[in-house]
């Protein structure tokens, strides 16, 4: 790593709000040329809005962006890619149809308004040939592995003259070799001068790729170190730091039955061998990074995307659940994370959105709807989970991210589940609904039901759950009882570091 008293770029005292959410609070950061820096963190921690700043898609609320030591604004991507900062992605953006010389090229503003293809086809080799990758110039990107996709969008940096190239959970879908072979383009670039900025999940890569690792957690900057400074441990402490106690508060439920077992389930190329029993009254959390496929087990179970292997054993009795309908007859229910887009129908009213699913029962023997029976049920919830709204005939669009959770939550509750599947129940809600819905998932606990609790938000999976299953890329990495589980313990299989899994009895 070279050092240089001025950083390419310098972004200080960021902050950014989006409605009741402090996404960035007082964060600075400098990119040094010829320096690989690390930015790591939590699900929420701010990694993404401040990429997004830095790429001119957001704009700051507070604070100052200094490009080699000048002040500067980026109103947009275009002015981002003008003073040379550019980003490449887990999934890259290459056009299929176009060949690796025309990806490379296509941003380019100034090759005038009639294209010499042959120069184009040389000029792209050249920049390749200098990144040590073996492509041919001229064929279509349709045929490229997700590395070689890569190699074009590091060759399309090159070419638009990158001073700081941000790489954003770029090995997430790469093999070992593949990532080994992105590192060594991203070190060549790092020995021309470039500031990399790479953010990733896998702390063993992190620690492999890095001279600089920065922690956020929160919004807030925690720690910016040099890699010799650092360690595993440290780093997922920095991660982690919070006080479990100050947010949940678990009620005590004492197990009941067996309800479900799930033994060997997987789909391909999803999840594989994944192995978890849940009683009644017992709420079994899902913990994971990005792309760990929680959620792809829950949409299994609800047959949504129904498994291809394994059994599902409801109760006693052994069920493949290749559908809603049969899940919701056999008594499961799933809320899914994203409320505005898959959970609601926002601009319907509380009482149409609660007896949706479950409309039949509403229906006399002309068909049409008992509509004072339909409101009846939906004052009754109304009541029951304290839903703020000036009647049950009101819009959903118009409630709040909280009371909006609250009525996702009734529409599957008069649906009489045995279980419950809460994906990310309490994301983009203030702190009063969740202490709420928490109180809610508790309640529902003590009277029985068996509920999976998947969730981003660590301190909400220890606070909440009897049980915790970690998952990694598709994997079970580790089943930790409520008595032994920590955050570190948590994020250490999440991130790789172990994998001790064992069969429920």
């Amino acid at each position: 790593m070279n050092n240089h008293s001025v950083p390419i770029l310098e972004m200080r005292h960021i902050s950014k709000q989006f409605d009741m959410t402090q996404a960035l609070d007082d964060v600075t950061i400098s990119l040094q040329p010829g320096e690989i820096h690390a930015l790591v963190g939590e699900n929420g921690a701010g990694k993404s809005t401040l990429i997004k700043i830095m790429t001119g898609v957001y704009r700051p609320d507070q604070g100052e962006i200094l490009l080699n030591g000048n002040h500067i604004q980026i109103h947009n991507s275009l002015a981002a890619q003008k003073h040379g900062i550019a980003a490449i992605y887990q999934e890259p953006m290459t056009f299929p149809d176009l060949n690796v010389a025309e990806n490379i090229f296509i941003s380019h503003e100034d090759r005038g308004p009639i294209v010499n293809w042959n120069k184009m086809v040389v000029d792209a080799g050249k920049i390749l040939e200098q990144l040590g990758v073996k492509l041919n110039p001229r064929a279509q990107a349709r045929g490229l592995t997700l590395a070689a996709q890569q190699a074009v969008e590091i060759a399309k940096a090159i070419s638009l003259n990158v001073q700081v190239l941000i790489m954003d959970e770029p090995t997430a879908s790469l093999s070992v070799h593949e990532v080994s072979q992105l590192f060594k383009l991203t070190r060549s670039l790092r020995d021309k001068g470039v500031a990399v900025l790479f953010i990733g999940h896998r702390l063993e890569e992190v620690l492999e790729i890095a001279d600089r690792i920065t922690v956020l957690r929160d919004g807030k900057l925690i720690s910016s170190s040099p890699r010799a400074k650092v360690t595993v441990d440290t780093i997922i402490h920095d991660m982690v730091g919070r006080n479990v106690d100050e947010f949940f508060s678990k009620r005590s439920v004492e197990k009941g039955d067996m309800l479900v077992s799930v033994r060997n389930l997987g789909k391909a190329n999803i999840f594989e061998n994944v192995n978890f029993d849940v009683h009644r009254g017992e709420i079994l959390g899902f913990a994971g990074l990005i792309g760990s496929r929680r959620t792809d087990v829950g949409l299994a179970l609800f047959g949504i995307e129904p498994a291809d292997t394994g059994e599902i054993v409801f109760e006693g009795k052994s069920h493949r659940v290749a559908s809603p309908q049969e899940a919701l007859s056999l008594g499961i229910a799933y809320a899914t994370e994203d409320r505005r887009q898959l959970g609601l129908t926002m601009p319907m009213s509380i009482v149409s959105n609660i007896t949706l699913p479950t409309l039949r029962k509403y229906l006399n023997r002309l068909g049409l709807v008992r509509q004072n029976e339909e409101a009846a049920t939906a004052e009754d919830y109304r009541k029951k989970l304290d839903l703020h709204a000036p009647s049950v005939f009101s819009a959903v669009e118009n409630l709040s991210g909280g009371n909006q959770q609250k009525v996702m939550l009734s529409k599957w509750l008069n649906a009489n589940p045995k279980l419950l599947i809460l994906d990310e129940p309490t994301r983009g809600i203030d702190i009063g609904a969740k202490v709420e819905v928490h109180h809610i998932v508790n309640e529902l606990a003590a009277q029985g039901l068996g509920v999976i609790l998947i969730s981003s938000d660590l301190p909400e999976v220890l606070g909440m759950s009897d049980r915790i299953l970690v998952m990694r890329e598709g994997h079970q990495m580790a089943i930790f009882e409520r008595a032994e589980a920590t955050e570190e313990k948590i994020m250490t299989a999440a991130m790789g570091q172990q994998r001790a899994v064992e069969v429920p009895a």
